[in-house]
């Protein structure tokens, strides 16, 4: 049996196990496996440091199965060298359902597949499980897709799986998690094939992730158009992580910034992704600073699409220095007040005067009013205003 005081901890094995109820009687400092046993309500952690004397074979088993029966415990931190292979096996031969912890990390034990496949009972039975850690362990693709068929039904919200050697990731949309939000998957090995799974995770209309990091993986251009294609209608994400995928060129930077920004015409603009708040891959500092201005335009009109649309619309086409910049980066050769009714242009006048200055507005005014005169039909603008204003 692996339940020790702190103060009996010395003694011999020959002296037979310690009698929680006398332990308690007695005194004595009780240790924080004791605790969990007895399913004490103030032990609702549990850590390396209260396993540091379970050596037995049969005491991680046993010790699993405590777990598994205590109603309070919320927290398991086995991390950095508490387990290895063989004692992952042997804690979740015991450990199989919880209906109380609600974080499990993990991290850096140096387990790989086997080790997962052991986990599979407790991931598909712990009821209020929203936190798992495995970063620094070897699980590689295959136990990332078994990690990830068996939450399926979990309550899981936040998965962290960095340095795992994850490459090949296939995602069964009958098996996506349907309360994940938080997706970490840091220096990996993942590629534009991967990305092709990961894109399932963001397409239609019940999709549920906020964050994904992908940061330190190997991911180019080709990648980076299978993620822009599925975020175009996606409405969840609010946090992509791309930093350290070298292989990115500027390219696929641009159709990163034609995403949050698409300056093609007014109707693109309004049409771009306005849910995402953080967009970040290696560093170029133009295509940055436009991105950075797109995704607080987000941020700020929070949730709020047709709001951020028409901010952006006034930010970028209507400013002719900024329409100029991103139509530069973004290979296009566009009039933007070709795409405004002349009747609407007096009101884009004032509302570029009003954001922009008198500077603006003048160069606004040299760039409006051939195309007005040329493209006035004043007998139709007359038919019109007297259907809108019921004119005589």
């Amino acid at each position: 049996m692996y339940y020790t005081s702190s103060s009996s901890s010395s003694s011999s094995s020959s002296e037979g196990s310690v009698d929680d109820e006398r332990l308690v009687s007695s005194g004595e400092e009780e240790s924080g496996l004791d605790m969990m046993k007895r399913n004490d309500p103030r032990k609702t952690r549990i850590s390396y440091v209260d396993i540091q004397h379970v050596t037995e074979e049969e005491s991680w088993e046993e010790l699993g199965r405590d777990i598994s029966n205590n109603t309070h415990l919320e927290i398991v931190e086995l991390c950095a060298g508490a387990l290895d292979e063989h004692k992952v096996s042997l804690l979740f031969r015991g450990l199989t359902r919880s209906s109380s912890i609600i974080e499990l990390d993990l991290n850096d034990n140096g387990f790989s597949v086997p080790g997962v496949r052991s986990m599979v009972p407790f991931l598909e039975n712990a009821n209020n499980f929203t936190y798992l850690c495995v970063n620094d362990n070897n699980i590689q693709s295959e136990g990332f897709n078994i990690m990830f068929r068996a939450l399926r039904d979990s309550p899981i919200d936040m998965l962290h799986c960095d340095r795992c050697g994850i490459g090949s990731i296939e995602i069964d949309t009958e098996h996506i998690p349907k309360n994940l939000t938080y997706l970490s998957l840091i220096g990996n090995i993942i590629n534009a094939n991967g990305c092709h799974e990961l894109a399932k995770l963001l397409q239609g209309g019940d999709s549920t992730l906020k964050d994904l990091y992908l940061r330190g993986n190997t991911i180019d251009d080709e990648g980076v158009a299978i993620l822009v294609a599925a975020l175009q209608r996606n409405t969840s994400l609010e946090t992509l992580n791309l930093r350290g995928n070298d292989a990115i060129s500027k390219q696929g930077k641009v159709s990163l910034l034609r995403l949050v920004c698409n300056i093609s015409s007014i109707e693109s603009t309004l049409q771009s992704n306005h849910t995402l708040r953080d967009l970040w891959f290696k560093s170029d500092e133009e295509i940055q600073r436009h991105i950075n201005i797109a995704v607080r335009i987000n941020n700020r009109n929070d949730y709020n699409q047709e709001a951020a649309g028409r901010e952006k619309v006034i930010q970028t086409q209507l400013h002719s220095g900024t329409r100029a910049a991103l139509c530069r980066l973004q290979g296009i050769d566009h009039v933007v007040y070709g795409d405004i009714s002349p009747l609407h242009l007096p009101e884009v006048l004032s509302s570029i005067g009003r954001s922009h200055g008198q500077g603006e507005l003048y160069n606004a005014l040299k760039s409006s009013i051939a195309g007005v005169i040329s493209t006035v039909n004043m007998k139709k603008c007359i038919q019109q205003l007297r259907v809108t204003k019921r004119l005589p």
